[in-house]
Order: C-alpha cells, then structure tokens, then sequence
C-alpha cells in the first residue's frame, strides 16, 4: 500500500435504538462526519429511530506517519426543520490506532458516547472505517450548506426512500473496492428477518451469509472501544452460538461442539516390504513422501532396510488442498541425488470418510507403481480417510498448515503438534532442625560456630550460626523447601564449621532420599530422629562410601501435605486443592474451552522479506497444560482444538495465551510473548456458551499495545448444584494454611520456587513448554514494585470507599437542609427507627436484597477482561514504564537510579504524613484518660460521670433521637467555627512531641 496517496474510507451503515428528540416519539439522525480538519455530512433520515444511510465518504490523510494520532469523530444530531435547529443524539470516536485495509475492514456497531456530564444519549451508530490507496478513488464532496443538504432530503423520490426504508443491516456494494469472498465469523450478531427457513450447518455456510454485527462491551465507559469485548455468533459443531444459546443444526452434534468443524486428509504410513535395492551394493535407505499439491511430509530415513517400519501419520487441510489427488512416493536417501523406488497415488474422491465413535481405518497393502503407472516390487502399507480434528489421530498427527507449502522437513514436527501436559505434584518439605551431638570440629582447642546448611536441589537454606559453649549446638528451626514427584533430589544436609570470616569448613554431612520421607496430610507431631553424621570424604553427594563417626545430627523431616503448594499469583489461582489426594473433594463441574482462531496479530519475525509468525495458543487450569498446535506463517491463524478440565472450585481462574515460535529451524531463541486472557470461572453462568473475541493486550516498555485478538469459546458445565453452593461456605485454601499459616516472606519464596520446578519439569517435555512461557502464564513477575500498579490499587481502594463518601456527602446536604423535603423525610425516617430499634437492621437488609434485585437487571453478560484505563497503562509515563520493566536488582544508571529513588521518597513521604495524621487522632483518643494533660483529662473525667448519670436516667431513644436532631439541625442554627468537642479534641497532646 502506497504512502502517498492514502485515503481514509468511511462507510456510514446504519444507526439503531436512537433516542427520540422532536416531541413525537422520534427523530430525524444525521451523521456529521470530522477528520483531519475535513468534515463531511449524511442526508436526513425523517422520523427514524433505526435509520438506514449506506452511504460513502473518502477523508484525504494529509500525513500518513502521523496517522496514529489522528481520531475519526461521527456525531448523530436530530435535524428539526421546523424549528431551524438541532439536539444533540450522541457521537463516536475512533482512534486511528484502529484503522485497517478495506479487506480486513468490517461494519462494527459502536454504542454512542455522551458530550457531557449531564447530556443523554442510547444507540448505535454502525461505521466500516478501512484505509486504501486506490487512485480511482476521489476525496468526498466539502460538506453542503444546511439549506442545501434538506433540499437533497426532499428531492429524493418516494420509491427511493421506500426501498431504503426496507434496507436492513448490511453495507451498500461498493465499485470501487472488490467484495471479500469470505466474511469472517468473528463478528457477532448475525441481523435475520423472522421469516427466514433455517438451514443446517453446512447449509447456512453454503449460502452467503449476510452481514455480522459487532457488539462492543467495555467493562467501562472509559475503556477504548479498540480494546473491548467483542461477542460473537460462530456456527460451531453443535450449531450456531447466539447470546450463549446453541441453536442447534439437524446434524447431530460432535463430541467437539465448542470449535468450527474442519476437515483433514489423514494419510497414515505403517511400513514397508520387499522393497527393490537401489544402490550397487544392494542396500537401501528409505523414507516416505505425502504429497498433495505444494505441500508434502517426509518420514524419517532407515538406513540399509528393505523392510522399514514408520507409523506416521500426516494431516493435510482440506480448505488448502490444491489438487485432486494424492501421492505417496518412496524415495531412497542418497547424498547426491534421492532415487526414486515407487509411488501409490489415491484419488481424493474416492477417499472414505470417517467420522468417531468409528474404528479407526485398518491399513491396507498396496503395490509400488514406476512413473508411468506400472506395477513393480515393493508393497506399502498405508490408510487414507477424511476426518476432523476429533479424530484419535489429530494431535500426534505432522500438521500441513503447521508447516510452509515448500518446506519439506517434519524434523520438526515434535516443536510444532498440539500437547497436553501434566504439570508435577508438589509438595512442601518441612526440615524441622533441633540440634546437634558430640560435634568434632577441626580446631580441637576451641568450641565451634557451627550452622547447618540443607539442600534440595537448587534450593539451599541456612540456619542461624550458634555461638555455643559445648559440642551439642541446638537450634529448633524449621526451614521450608518445595518438591515435585517423582522425586529425584536427595535432602542434603551439611553441619558446617565458621572458622574466620568467608571460611566454612564442613564437619560432616546426612543424606536422605526424599521418597524416604513421612508424608501426612494434618498438624500430626512428626517423630524426630537421629541421623549419623558422614564425614565429608568427597564433595559428590551420590558418594555413599564414606566413613561413620559418633556426630549425630537430630531432625523431624516430613512431607506436608496439607497445603496447596502455591506456584502462581494468589490473585488468579487455578487449582486450590492440597497436595494429598486422600483430601480432595469430588469435581463439580466440567470447564470445557475452544480455541477457535486468532485475527489481527502483529508481525513477531520477518521471513522471505515481509512480517509473519509462527503462533501457538496455550491453557491452563489445574495441573493441567495444553498447548495447540503451532500454526506457521500465518497472522489469522485457526486452531479450532477443543480441551476439558475438570472444576473442583468455581474461584479459579483459567489463563490463555497466545506465543510465537521461536524454536523452529537453527534458531534457540525464546518463545515471544502476544498476549494473554485471563477468565475467572465464578462470573460464567453454568450451561452458557460464551463466545468472544478478546483483544491480547501486552504492556511495552512503549506502552500499551494491542496484538492481536484470540477467539474463544467458553462452557461451564455443573455436575453438582448444591456441592458448588456448598464449596462458597467453605475456605479457599486447605486447613492447614489456617493452622500452621506461613509467612509473607515464605510464602514468596516457595512460590518463587515451585514456579521453578514446574517450568524445569515442562521444559523437559516434548515438545518442551519453555520456561519464559511458564512464567508468563504464572504472572512470575506480579510482586515487583510498579508506578503504575500502585496508582491502580489506589484508585480501587478509592472506589471501594467511594460509596462511603458518597453516603457522607449525601448526608452533609442533609444536615445542611440543601433539600427541606428530603430532610424533612430523612427526620421522620431517623425518628421512626430510634423508637423502633428493632427495625433497624431489618430495614437495612431489605434495602440492601431490593438494591440486588435491582442490578439483576445490569448484570453482565460478558466475562470481565484486562481494563487499560482501570489499569493506568493508556497514559503511564514512560519513565515509570521503563522503571517496571527494569531487572531486580536494577541495571539502570546511577543517575536515573537517583532520579527514581527521590521520586519513591517523596511518594513515601506523603504516606508517612497520612500514617502519621491517623496516628494522632488515635493518641489523642488516648490522651483523653492518660492525664498527660491533667486539665485536659480532669475535664475529660468529669464530663464521663455526669454522662453516666445522665444517660442512667434518660431512656436511650431520648439521647439517640436529640443527637440526631442536633446533627442534622438547620444552618440557620449552625455556626462556621468548629463546635467545642472537636476544639477540645484537637488541643489533646500526643506522642509527635516525642520524635526526633
């Protein structure tokens, strides 16, 4: 696409549910359009609350590198030609950020936002907004005078506006651009007269489909309309998904109703026989060529076999086959040139299908045939179907669309298929230190420093070094590991001598296998034992050949648990159960999830001279990992693979995301990150299907960016209503965090640690799950300090206490009469309730169940979804970035270190005043009875006994109701000086006058 003559498209569509504003139940909407200094206009459509324009606008872009920065405004007024006026119906800004090429375009409904605090707006207005470079193209007519513009609106004939009041929600063809032959699924609500036939599945594809509307969801007003949900209607295998019903096809419904229904070639290569030899010595090195059209597998070559065994299996989409035939071409591997031995060819039309609970196709021999067709020596067995991606055979299959047309190498293959995984069982392993016996150090005139260092893996921990006076040091410490099964570190435990300052020197060593180890899954006292010394003959810890000698070193070493070992932030855990299967509850429901496709990614690599990648989507929930297959070259990739968990916990949270590649070929690079989703399975609605377009939102060291979008489709299924009620009533962890709770430091620190094991277990998988994306998906890095997360959690804690103030506020303009019949109501109210106490709570948790059974109405449909606004990262400075993605500890210049230090002080240094103003309001509080000031405290005691025998002979309702009165009393009584207790309140010491 040229830079020099770029243009700005704006398809106005339609506009829906739009607020009536001419005193008769409707309006007559016209769209003002404002772009780089150019404005355009819409014609009026009279008296239309659902107005239909399909009309065209082209904005000349004065500088395209400045793009970005520019912002598409559409306003919607109510044209009153009566009254030669105008009112405002709402407008809609889009961010240039979000323009793309008229292909990728599609009509999206965006809800009208208001111009001010008090204006009121509803609606949509429907826009397609796409950038071309097409010359043909002229820039729109300037916008015409208001005259001329109703003139055109009355000229227009009575057919025309007939015809396009029928219009419903679809775009005007336009000659200038080439219509795109296929409308992606992604876009949701599919608008479709009542009288339409339903069709099945195939059907409705088979037919253009029309239009698809975008419903847009922020979880805030504030949040850019670029960066919200999108729901979406995809025909799926059980049906068409619209507002969370399956609609269901005629069709029955495959075991995958949650992905679109695809279709591959599997072509399965068993082996081989009395294939002929090709070299003058008589041996052969065979392998295996699939090939249809320009893409094709290869097995692996078998030296010197004339019988060769590969079982292979290859899958080829069916939506990229080129060809009508199929052909398996035995090769013999040779160094200058591959010989040809024979082929097998199958035409494609004549293939079987199958579809599961199907057995699976039995293998069959078949003759090798030359070039031309003639039968020669040499059988191979094969098996070819058609099939989907619920066939047993999808996931270990080499994948077409996982590889490019030409490339020929499933080499690879293993970096590139899907995978489940299953992350290891982690225990926690407490080291109960007591003390020590009859130690023999190497310095025999003097008492030893000793401590004990113990080991689990790359886990060390010491104790503290005990000055003792004997040879019997004692300790009592616990110190905390974690652990994964199987076990295959050893519990290494050194007793080591400090003999001058950075000199250790090693007294004697105990070497205890882990699988050795008590477990239990309770507070149970562990028995303690006596372990001998081994002297420290050589440094390797497998060296059992060591000599005894009388140090004895007294431990209580056991396996806890009762725990759930913590390996992912506390804020979005996926599993809460403890290590101890004999404590684990029965599951209450199923999480089954869809992958369908990804749309819109961002270029990771350049190949062949242009920006592609080569993505993978990963999910976890529990102990359970999967990962898709990796879908190359290609920026709208569609996975369409289908995975279940079983839910023990409706407070977790499932986590996907999506990576590019960085492992295929020569290259060793990590794994890049695009984005990840986060969904917390306690605000799904159980039997729904939610289908959504979420955007991957990734934080830079530039800022925010949107990479891309994942569609997913999301089912939460309940197997046991009244358990899952139950679980709300019981803890989120297990007991034993309650009876024997960890520390904050502990906690960090094993997390820290079982976040290491799991990804060094994942990493030696095969394929391997690298440790960076392991740690991506367990939010590794959470705990570190940030600018912008600081802000964030302030802004929460000042929502959470908004409606506090809120009800402050209120009440202030209540006692200050700001609305006497309100105030009046509130006395009467206040009155009633103090001379019936008992109608207190009672009344507050009636209006409290009315207010619930209010928002039953505004309750969301959607899954909540990364804010950028809420989060603070739409207009973080960029220091403060650069500081969140420093290292720890930082590697950054001593003058901006400084820089950053002075900036955190002054931050802490308006903390420390608030702390320090509570502080004092509490030690004035206690300054009251302290007698520090004895005036202050006579005055104090003295108003104390004669308020105990005023309010021994007042009823409590009398006190209660005069002090309400007075506080709400009229303004006319009221005085601008602070009342008397808070002047006596205010003159109370406290300790301040004490600090240095």
């Amino acid at each position: 696409m040229t830079m020099g003559n770029l243009k700005l498209g704006v398809d106005v569509v339609s506009a829906h549910n739009l607020l009536p504003k001419d005193g008769h139940g409707s309006s007559s909407a016209v769209v003002e359009l404002y772009f780089d200094n150019q404005r355009y206009r819409t014609t009026v459509k009279e008296k239309d609350l659902n107005p239909v324009w399909n009309e065209s606008f082209y904005f000349n872009i004065s500088d395209p590198s400045n793009l970005h920065n520019l912002t598409l405004d559409a306003y919607i007024y109510n044209d009153a030609k009566a009254a030669q006026s105008r009112s405002f119906l709402g407008k809609v800004s889009i961010n240039g950020t979000s323009f793309v090429p008229y292909l990728d375009s599609v009509v999206l409904h965006y809800p009208l936002e208001k111009r001010g605090v008090f204006s009121r707006v509803r609606g949509e207005l429907g826009l397609k907004v796409y950038i071309t470079d097409d010359p043909s193209i002229k820039s729109s007519t300037p916008l015409p005078a208001a005259e001329d513009a109703r003139a055109h609106a009355q000229a227009v004939p009575k057919s025309v506006a007939k015809a396009e009041a029928r219009h419903t929600f679809h775009h005007l063809p336009n000659s200038n651009h080439p219509q795109p032959q296929q409308q992606q699924y992604i876009t949701p609500v599919v608008a479709v007269p009542h009288h339409v036939t339903k069709y099945g599945v195939d059907e409705m594809k088979a037919e253009p489909q029309p239009p698809k509307l975008v419903r847009m969801f922020s979880a805030s007003s504030a949040q850019p309309i670029d960066y919200a949900l999108k729901e979406t209607s995809p025909f799926l295998g059980g049906g068409q998904v619209v507002g969370g019903r399956v609609i269901r096809s005629d069709k029955a419904a495959s075991t995958y109703d949650l992905v679109e229904k695809m279709q591959f070639l599997f072509v399965r290569v068993v082996k081989a026989r009395d294939l002929p030899a090709m070299d003058v010595t008589g041996s052969l090195d065979p392998y295996v060529e699939a090939r249809i059209g320009n893409y094709k597998g290869v097995t692996k070559h078998i030296e010197k076999q004339q019988n060769p065994v590969w079982n292979v299996v290859f899958a080829f989409s069916k939506e990229r086959m080129q060809a009508s035939v199929l052909e398996v071409v035995v090769k013999d591997k040779d160094l200058v040139k591959d010989d040809f031995v024979g082929v097998v060819r199958f035409d494609l039309n004549e293939v079987p299908v199958r579809v599961p609970p199907d057995s699976p196709l039995a293998p069959q021999w078949y003759r090798l045939e030359e070039k031309k067709g003639e039968k020669i020596k040499g059988e191979l067995m094969l098996a070819v179907w058609i099939g989907t991606q619920a066939d047993e055979a999808f996931n270990d299959a080499w994948h077409s669309d996982a590889a490019t047309p030409i490339d020929s190498s499933a080499a690879a293959s293993t970096l590139i298929r899907s995978k489940v995984y299953q992350a290891p069982r982690l225990w926690y392993v407490r080291v109960n230190v007591v003390e020590a016996q009859d130690l023999v150090p190497t310095e025999k005139n003097r008492f030893p420093d000793v401590y004990v260092k113990v080991q689990i893996g790359n886990q060390v921990l010491k104790t503290k070094t005990v000055q003792s006076r004997t040879f019997n040091p004692l300790w009592n410490e616990d110190l905390l590991f974690v652990a994964a099964e199987p076990f295959e570190d050893h519990l290494v435990l050194t007793v080591e001598d400090r003999v001058g300052p950075g000199k250790d020197e090693i007294i004697g060593r105990v070497i205890i296998p882990l699988s050795l180890v008590e477990k239990r899954a309770d507070d149970r006292i562990i028995h303690s034992r006596w372990f001998n010394l081994e002297k420290p003959v050589a440094v390797d810890v497998d060296q059992l050949k060591k000599d005894k000698f009388s140090s004895r070193l007294h431990l209580r070493v056991c396996l806890d648990g009762g725990y759930h070992v913590l390996d992912e932030s506390t804020h979005y855990s996926s599993d809460l159960r403890p290590t101890a299967k004999q404590l684990w509850k029965p599951p209450i429901g199923v999480l089954e999830l869809g992958i369908l496709n990804a749309v819109g990614l961002h270029p990771m690599k350049t190949r062949d001279g242009k920006g592609t990648s080569d993505t993978y989507c990963v999910a976890k929930y529990g102990h359970k990992w999967v990962r898709t297959r990796t879908i190359v070259d290609n920026l709208s990739p569609k996975y369409n693979e289908q995975y279940t968990w079983e839910v023990f916990d409706p407070a977790t949270v499932l986590t996907a995301g999506v990576f590019d590649n960085s492992q295929l070929g020569a290259n060793d690079n990590k794994d890049l990150k695009i984005g990840k989703v986060r969904i917390r399975l306690s605000t799904l609605e159980t039997g729904r299907v939610y289908t959504h377009s979420y955007p991957l939102l990734v934080l830079h060291p530039t800022g925010v960016k949107k990479m891309g979008e994942l569609h997913l489709a999301i089912r939460f299924s309940c197997t046991s209503f009244v358990n899952m009620l139950h679980i709300y009533s019981r803890p989120l962890l297990p007991k034993m965090h309650y009876v024997r709770p960890f520390t904050i430091m502990q906690l960090d620190m094993l997390r820290h640690q079982a976040v290491t094991i799991v990804a060094a277990r994942l990493g030696r998988a095969e394929p391997p799950l690298r440790k960076e994306v392991v740690e991506y998906m367990s939010d590794v890095d959470s705990h570190l300090w940030s600018m912008r997360k600081s802000k964030t959690n302030f802004f929460r804690l000042m929502s959470v206490f908004s409606g506090l103030f809120a009800v402050g506020k209120w009440f202030g303009d209540i006692c200050m009469w700001k609305n006497p019949i309100t105030t009046v109501l509130v006395h009467v109210l206040f009155v009633m309730l103090v001379c019936f106490p008992e109608l207190i709570l009672p009344t507050i948790f009636l209006y409290m169940f009315l207010i619930g059974i209010w928002n039953f109405r505004y309750r969301p449909r959607y899954p909540p979804h990364m804010n950028i606004k809420f989060s603070q990262a739409e207009a973080v400075h960029p220091d403060e970035l650069d500081e969140e993605f420093d290292t720890f500890p930082t590697s950054g210049s001593p003058e901006l270190v400084r820089m950053r230090y002075d900036r955190l002080r002054s931050v802490a240094g308006r903390i420390q005043t608030v702390v320090g103003d509570i502080a004092t309001q509490g030690e004035r509080l206690q300054s009251l009875l302290s007698w520090r000031d004895p005036r202050a405290t006579a005055i104090s005691v003295t108003f104390c006994l004669v308020a105990a025998i005023a309010l021994y002979v007042t009823p409590f309702q009398v006190v209660a109701a005069l002090a309400g009165l007075y506080i709400m009393r009229h303004p006319r009584f009221r005085h601008r000086l602070p009342s008397v207790p808070v002047n006596f309140f205010r003159r109370l010491p406290t300790r301040a006058d004490i600090m240095l």
